[in-house]
């Protein structure tokens, strides 16, 4: 069904609960992947709905009945036919997201943002970090939420974006504005460390590329639709995970940790070094493949051969 068949069911569609219903039934008959925020077709056709309208979620029920205009039926059906027909993240549509409790501003030159580090930013790293951190890095930034979300709940850090993309820079600089951080955040265009000079920082956060080829060869359609930059790395997801183990601790202190995330790669990660035992996290919220390394383990790193 496209939207030139749907503009039938408008007499009929009118509400909010009109419109969250049939969105959620619509994306669930078309067997769509859930993974870019939510995890199935109900809080999909929410997030759609209330980001398309510009609603904030805590209105729910009290505007489940209010009834749209011809102009927003038009714009939110379009928006439904797109994510079914082009397999298209609903961050994308709407061209915002959320991550750890805060809105970024979203497009398609970084990915959707999804990763448990959340969890670890709002527990404020412990048990691991001793100490807040007076700098950190978010490395391989994309729109900068990992960064600017630790801003936050470290409000005396000063943080670097940093990422080799400049179109991600650019959206991390949007955020960076949005949420009025441009006194202690700044976005860099880096590969890896090359142009940070000499810094050293006391957290680094990185959600680098990680897939692996065969998995970028099966994913579903809707991350293909996100810049393959942020993805792939290599035949086994490790070739950027292999130099920032090699490079990390020249820019850590000595009492800084490093949190890395490497997603499905974490088993060949094992396996390339196996004389390391990394700390993986357990979370509590979902999600794995995220480990930590103390400026001490990463020194015992580099007397293998890395």
């Amino acid at each position: 069904m496209s939207v030139t068949d749907w503009q039938l069911d408008t007499k009929t569609l009118r509400t909010v609960r009109d419109f969250v219903r049939f969105g959620a039934s619509q994306m669930a008959n078309a067997d769509i992947y859930f993974g870019h925020g939510t995890d199935n077709a109900w809080d999909e056709a929410v997030f759609l709905t209330l980001e398309t309208l510009h609603l904030p979620y805590s209105l729910l029920d009290q505007i489940m009945e209010a009834a749209l205009t011809e102009s927003e039926r038009a714009t939110l059906l379009q928006h439904f036919d797109t994510r079914i027909r082009d397999r298209v993240p609903a961050a994308y549509l709407v061209g915002k997201a959320w991550f750890a409790g805060l809105p970024f501003i979203i497009n398609e030159n970084v990915l959707v943002p999804r990763s448990p580090i959340a969890e670890l930013i709002e527990k404020q790293f412990s048990p691991w970090l001793l100490e807040p951190p007076q700098k950190i890095l978010d490395l391989c930034c994309g729109s900068g939420c990992i960064g600017i979300a630790a801003a936050t709940v470290f409000p005396e850090a000063l943080v670097d974006l940093a990422d080799i993309s400049p179109e991600a820079v650019d959206v991390a600089w949007q955020n960076i504005d949005l949420h009025g951080m441009d006194e202690r955040v700044q976005a860099i265009e880096s590969d890896l460390f090359s142009d940070l000079q000499e810094e050293v920082y006391d957290l680094i956060l990185c959600n680098p590329p990680y897939v692996d080829a065969e998995d970028m060869a099966t994913m579903p359609e809707e991350y293909q639709r996100e810049p393959a930059l942020g993805l792939e790395s290599g035949t086994d997801g490790l070739d950027f995970t292999r130099r920032l183990l090699v490079e990390a601790r020249d820019h850590l202190t000595d009492n800084g940790l490093l949190v890395c995330e490497v997603g499905n790669s974490c088993y060949a990660l094992e396996e390339a070094y196996p004389e390391v035992a990394f700390t993986w996290v357990d979370f509590e919220k979902g999600g794995h493949g995220v480990f930590i390394m103390t400026a001490t383990e990463l020194d015992a790193l580099l007397d293998y051969d890395v």
